[in-house]
């Protein structure tokens, strides 16, 4: 990280945690290159870095000033209400139906589940994946589609543990297991731990491919209320599991898909807690991690699991290669049967994949790409809130998530988001609706929007015209 990135980053985490106010006047460049003890080019580039993030912005013969944010205008929803009981799911041709119909690359996706292409290094990994397998032995490729290639697994314990991220048990590379992306790693974790017909604890909302999944499986959804900013409502957890028979929870620690809630760590180690007091596995979805805005990357529930109970889930779909389709578990107690079920069913993702990316971990510049790309999201958040402030109705409610690059929006009650799905789909915008991500159907007028796509000026003027489409109901 270059001086005036790292000055940069302390100025901003000030701000984000309110020490510098809003139109509160930032230190002179003067006053900076003193108490920091840098050149003033340096402040100068540091102000420049932080204008361009939306943060501060100069004005004409008094300086620089902490930016009003909008988000900071914007009211934010209240805790979602669960169903209490056991439910079917059947959430699928709904899912489908709203999915299948947002596949032209003319739309703009404010309803898909990743960030746009423009922002990964492809073609820097296209040059790993020619590097690699060119030096691949033969034997490799037999090799690493059981265990997956462990240059690979190396890399990724060795992340963790140089971020402070994982105990010692995680630091282990035996304790990994390479999937198909973070979806069939989650597939795995619930298949070797339920029976058709089980309980299975998720969050409400969640991501729909969960349900789908439960669907698939023929397992029950518990709903588990979320609030929206630090994640899952721990007593009412603690009542289910006391009056259900549930097998296991699927829950995201950070930056929770869709409304982009964070635990706490002590509310993530009470959590460890609650289900090692009842035994009952975790299945972490993580997928998110790297994304956090500020210095301090979040710490998983399995940093707290001492007993291998917590099977945590992490990919490089969301950060870096969506098409490439690594994965990985992280799986305790279950590693073994995890490893057992993959090779009764996929055997392995692909190798040149794997060593591709195993090679970008290690010389592709990860941590730089990740810098960069965790600024651009917060900065295309902070433009998308104050978009959603200036066009969509006064009663809107909106998340303000510290990480991701999602948005979950509630819109008044008589808003109904699936007929805005295809209101907004026949103007060439796509969004994601409430309805899909709940086991009951719930949530009619709320919808997920993504802001990982560029910002632009057709970006906002389809912001804008989801307004005036808000506005006609």
């Amino acid at each position: 990280m270059k001086l005036y990135e790292s000055l940069a980053d302390d100025i901003a985490q000030l701000i984000r945690t309110g020490v510098l106010a809003e139109n509160e006047k930032v230190p002179s460049v003067r006053t900076a290159s003193r108490t920091h003890g840098v050149s003033q080019a340096t402040v100068f580039q540091a102000y420049y870095l932080l204008e361009s993030r939306g943060l501060i912005q100069a004005r004409a013969r008094s300086g620089y000033f902490v930016r009003a944010q909008a988000k900071r205008a914007l009211a934010e929803p209240e805790m979602s209400v669960a169903n209490a009981d056991s439910t079917d799911v059947d959430v699928s041709e709904l899912v489908f139906s709203i999915l299948g119909s947002i596949k032209d690359p003319d739309t703009i996706p404010f309803g898909s589940a990743f960030p746009s292409p423009d922002l990964f290094p492809l073609a820097r990994l296209a040059r790993s994946m020619s590097k690699s397998v060119q030096h691949l032995p033969a034997r490799a490729i037999l090799a690493d589609m059981t265990s997956g290639n462990p240059h690979l697994r190396r890399q990724i314990a060795l992340r963790y543990m140089m971020n402070g991220m994982m105990n010692g048990e995680m630091n282990s590379p035996d304790e990994l297991v390479i999937t198909n992306g973070a979806l069939e790693a989650l597939n795995l974790c619930l298949q070797v731990v339920t029976q058709p017909g089980d309980l299975v604890a998720i969050e409400s909302p969640t991501f729909y491919a969960a349900l789908q999944i439960l669907e698939r499986l023929q397992l029950k959804a518990v709903e588990i209320p979320v609030h929206p900013r630090d994640g899952i409502h721990l007593p009412s957890l603690q009542e289910s599991l006391q009056r259900l028979p549930i097998k296991a929870c699927w829950f995201m620690s950070s930056f929770h898909n869709p409304l982009g809630a964070s635990m706490s760590d002590e509310k993530k180690q009470s959590l460890y807690d609650l289900l090692h007091q009842h035994q009952v596995p975790l299945i972490e979805d993580d997928v998110y991690a790297e994304l956090y805005f500020g210095n301090t990357p979040p710490k998983p529930i399995k940093f707290f699991d001492r007993a291998g109970l917590v099977m945590h889930c992490g990919s490089f779909s969301k950060n870096l290669a969506p098409g490439y389709r690594v994965g990985w578990v992280s799986a305790g107690r279950y590693t073994e049967q995890i490893h057992r079920l993959k090779l009764m069913t996929t055997i392995s993702p692909s190798v040149p994949a794997q060593v591709a990316i195993a090679d970008y971990l290690q010389h592709g510049g990860y941590d730089r790409h990740l810098r960069k790309l965790r600024e651009t999201l917060e900065t295309q958040q902070q433009l998308m809130l104050a978009a959603i402030a200036r066009y969509f109705p006064a009663q809107t409610k909106v998340t303000q998530p510290g990480g991701g690059y999602f948005l979950w929006v509630e819109f008044p009650e008589h808003i109904d988001t699936l007929k805005l799905f295809a209101l907004a789909l026949a103007q060439g915008i796509s969004i994601a609706p409430g309805p899909i991500f709940s086991a009951t159907q719930r949530f009619r007028n709320c919808a997920r929007i993504n802001y990982g796509q560029p910002w632009n000026k057709a970006t906002e003027a389809a912001i804008a015209l989801l307004g005036k489409l808000i506005a006609s109901q």
